[in-house]
């Protein structure tokens, strides 16, 4: 059985701590930092055998190093951005697999934000960690692709099963439920969601994972109807 930590790191980052109860093997994903990531698994006996990151950007990697120096993890992220992570020891992309345990992760290449970015599948757990790509009624903003790789990104995203747990990395609900809201005001699926977004942030209360069900209903970069309409919601996003 595998579990998922969260842990939350610098303003809104999550790392996730991905543990096989079975093997003992645990994964860091995406660790931005190290002491926290380190002291979350240490507390629960754990020791991080490898690290995946998603692309590579510093809050995303910044931590590799040092987790690496106290536990000798091997280090895997994308083959496309090998230049850019200076601390890889395995480079993978689309169709590659990487394994924790028994269970197996599938590599999914889903560029747009950076040009090499991946997502990691385990399609028999029905969880993926998508880094940047994908967030809780929200998309990553589009820094080295284009508003076509998202769109592509998104169908593909859409056609996993709807009870696909989703691993973003950031804590960025509020805000881009409140800005979907805009845009499909009579959503009431977004509605009761916005609401209980909001109550659980009052709370100090995290808002991810999400499900690839609840992005079907609530996400208006998902529910794009082509490329244009996600490239005219993701430039509005951005200017808000």
């Amino acid at each position: 059985m595998l579990e998922v930590v969260r842990i939350p790191v610098l303003n809104d980052n999550y790392v996730w701590l991905l543990h096989d109860g079975a093997s003992g093997e645990t994964v860091a994903v995406d660790p931005a930092v190290a002491e926290p990531v380190l002291d979350a698994a240490k507390v629960r006996g754990w020791t991080i055998g490898q690290i995946w990151n998603t692309h590579w950007h510093g809050d995303h990697v910044g931590g590799n190093a040092a987790i690496r120096a106290a536990t000798g993890c091997v280090i895997t992220g994308p083959a496309a951005e090998a230049g850019k992570i200076g601390t890889l020891d395995r480079t993978v992309g689309e169709g590659d697999s990487v394994r924790i345990g028994d269970h197996v992760a599938t590599v999914m290449a889903v560029p747009a934000h950076t040009a090499g970015h991946i997502a990691y599948h385990l399609a028999q757990d029905r969880i993926i960690f998508v880094g940047d790509t994908l967030f809780a009624m929200g998309c990553g903003r589009l820094f080295e692709g284009t508003a076509a790789q998202m769109f592509a990104n998104m169908a593909r995203l859409a056609a996993l099963p709807a009870d696909t747990t989703v691993y973003c990395a950031h804590e960025y609900t509020l805000s881009n439920g409140r800005f979907a809201l805009g845009v499909e005001p009579d959503n009431a699926a977004l509605a009761a969601r916005v609401a209980a977004v909001e109550a659980a942030r009052a709370r100090g209360e995290a808002t991810v994972p999400t499900s690839i069900g609840e992005e079907r209903a609530t996400n208006i970069f998902m529910r794009a109807r082509d490329v244009a309409e996600l490239a005219a919601r993701r430039a509005a996003k951005d200017a808000a």
